[in-house]
């Protein structure tokens, strides 16, 4: 058997087996993140929520992603059906593709490459093209423009994020994920990683990625009082099942990267204690109930809002704060509190 597995064929077999165990951690914990989020939603409005199929409801999102599967795919008669169904297609798959190089632990990653946060913010990027893809072939005034705001408003955030990024960044001296969680393993624990040196961007950061993953308050492009649900409301079945899938498949991402960016990834935040994937993965689900919670306690921004926070706000902190770290990262102010390369490198 070790004599097949350094052959070609079982080299193949091997990178399939470990694209197969991220897809699978990512498609059960989906399962999850969709009743999570319709309990959390249900127990701020004081109702009950799923609780009828399986114990305490816990198989409603299967039974719903079946109920999508068997229906009829209804695509318009004035649709490019070529378009029409590959953007669904595109925003499912750029959602998982961006999963090969997030680490769960340490050496716990598909593909440990040097400049992974660059992969991430690249398929990121391309997921609006599904999203603007979906909006036009639908052949409809009512898509068209959601897509037409979602592009607006990913590309909006997504350099608030970038900036916000660059800064953690030059304290590392790195873009590689592992070398930026090594970078936060101090003798401090919780209070060595990133959340403090870069103390400002962490509430930026979490606010623009709701906005880049057009999660409430943000939900703009899906307005159902201006735009009937925005780009996907000429799909049904299957390939709304994969946009959807593809949104929360983006916020688990944003999870993962506020761990491992901000808050230690793996390390464990009392000294002592072992690390682990159950520390990661214990993060990530703290940081989708905040997702929930802001979905079910806020108002819905204005379009206008939302884009003058973007650029007159988040655009200048972030760039502000990328010239603050880099002047305190050169100095070694605090004894290099904002320069780790040694640490990360």
């Amino acid at each position: 058997m070790a004599e097949f597995l350094t052959t070609p064929l079982g080299t193949l077999v091997i990178i399939v087996a470990q694209c197969l165990a991220v897809v699978g951690f990512v498609m059960v914990s989906l399962l999850f993140l969709v009743y999570g989020d319709r309990k959390i939603w249900a127990a701020v409005q004081m109702r009950r929520g799923p609780n009828v199929v399986g114990v305490w409801g816990l198989l409603q999102t299967v039974a719903d992603a079946l109920k999508y599967v068997v229906k009829e795919i209804v695509v318009p008669a004035g649709a490019d059906k070529a378009v029409f169904m590959l953007a669904p297609m595109t925003s499912f798959v750029l959602a998982i593709l961006a999963w090969a190089v997030i680490p769960l632990n340490e050496g716990w990653v598909l593909s440990d490459i040097n400049v992974a946060v660059l992969f991430v913010f690249a398929v990121s990027s391309l997921e609006v093209y599904g999203v603007i893809m979906g909006g036009w072939a639908s052949n409809s005034k009512y898509p068209f423009l959601g897509s037409l705001r979602s592009a607006a408003q990913m590309i909006s955030y997504e350099v608030s994020i970038g900036l916000i990024i660059i800064g953690v960044i030059i304290s590392t001296g790195s873009l590689n994920f592992g070398a930026i969680v090594a970078a936060q393993d101090t003798a401090y624990g919780f209070f060595g990683w990133y959340w403090l040196p870069h103390l400002p961007m962490v509430f930026l950061f979490f606010i623009s990625a709701l906005a880049e993953t057009n999660r409430p308050p943000f939900d703009l492009p899906e307005a159902e009082s201006e735009l009937v649900a925005g780009y996907q409301v000429e799909y049904s079945s299957t390939p709304f099942l994969l946009f959807m899938a593809g949104e929360y498949i983006a916020i688990f991402l944003m999870c993962a990267l506020t761990s491992l960016l901000f808050f230690g990834g793996w390390l464990s935040p009392i000294p002592g204690l072992p690390d682990g994937v159950v520390w990661m993965v214990g993060k990530m689900a703290f940081f989708f109930f905040i997702f929930a919670m802001v979905k079910a306690i806020t108002p819905r921004y204005r379009y206008d809002q939302l884009m003058r926070i973007g650029w007159k706000v988040f655009l200048p902190m972030s760039i502000g704060w990328v010239v603050i770290v880099a002047f305190l990262a050169k100095f070694e102010v605090f004894g290099g509190f904002w320069a780790r390369w040694a640490i990360g490198g």
